[in-house]
């Protein structure tokens, strides 16, 4: 946090199949895997292109968490299904060690394209629609603690959590 790189709105992605592209997103599946990522944007790594990649099967930062399948998604535009919103403790690997209440929409459609240039198109509810949302603000340059609307529920997760690494399910 503090990079203005994290801060820019990303470049779409032009080509599919291209050995950049390709290293790019072996880069980010390497990236997320080291760290326990539920995902990853492309800026999060230094690079301006809309990339995202997310999957969960087992995480030690995301232990109660319904499994989201690993996806790669360029491209990618949302869209809530209803008005409903839904909060939730958040993390990020561009923010370590800080946690924060965010509300995001409950269910969401979410369409872009896969690495082959694939169409790819979902609806995603709880904390798959979590996931999707978070990752794909990296892409406008919105880091999660913009979207905290108590700061009471927003710090450290030792401060946050005495003797704890992660905090209760609410």
């Amino acid at each position: 946090m503090g990079d203005p790189r994290l801060l820019a709105r990303s470049a779409p992605v032009e080509t599919y199949r291209t050995p950049e592209l390709a290293a790019l997103l072996a880069d980010m599946h390497d990236t997320m895997a080291h760290l326990n990522g539920a995902g990853l944007a492309a800026p999060q790594i230094g690079v301006a292109l809309r990339a995202v990649i997310f999957g969960v099967t087992s995480n030690p930062r995301y232990p109660d968490a319904e499994e989201v399948p690993y996806t790669v998604l360029i491209n990618p535009v949302i869209q809530p299904v209803g008005e409903e919103l839904e909060e939730g403790w958040e993390g990020c690997l561009s923010v370590p060690g800080l946690r924060g209440w965010v509300p995001r929409y409950r269910r969401i459609r979410y369409a872009g394209h896969a690495a082959d240039g694939a169409r790819i198109e979902r609806e995603a509810e709880g904390f798959h629609a979590r996931v999707v949302q978070h990752e794909c603000d990296h892409l406008d340059g919105i880091l999660y603690p913009m979207r905290v609307r108590d700061f009471s529920r927003f710090g450290f997760v030792e401060e946050l959590f005495p003797g704890q690494d992660l905090p209760p399910e609410e």
